[in-house]
């Protein structure tokens, strides 16, 4: 199984050997804040590129809730399900797979 096809649980228990998750993840990607990661409830999957990391958090309402979530302005990503770009006040429903592209501007 590649890098890009493992599913990283944020609140999950050891994905390599001994290192928690969450502690993996940070390190690659410090900006990523988990918000209230031991709370019940459903989740969804994110897949977060251009770093093709797959995610499983969970749910988060609305875009830009998981926007939020995952430390990102509303202006340098794009959220999109089953091909179609997500405004951020679009909800979000429960084991739904998301897309998360970052953009950046060359100017």
């Amino acid at each position: 199984m590649t890098e890009s096809e493992k599913i990283i649980e944020l609140k999950g228990e050891g994905c390599n050997g001994d290192e928690d998750p969450l502690d993996a993840i940070l390190r690659r990607e410090p900006h990523i804040k988990v918000i209230d990661p031991d709370r019940k409830g459903a989740r969804i999957t994110v897949t977060l590129q251009p770093q093709d990391i797959r995610l499983c958090l969970h749910r988060p309402k609305t875009a830009r809730q998981l926007l939020t979530a995952l430390g990102l302005a509303e202006e340098t990503a794009l959220v999109a399900r089953n091909g179609e770009l997500l405004t951020p006040d679009r909800h979000i429903r429960p084991n739904e797979d998301i897309l998360v592209r970052k953009v950046a501007s060359s100017g």
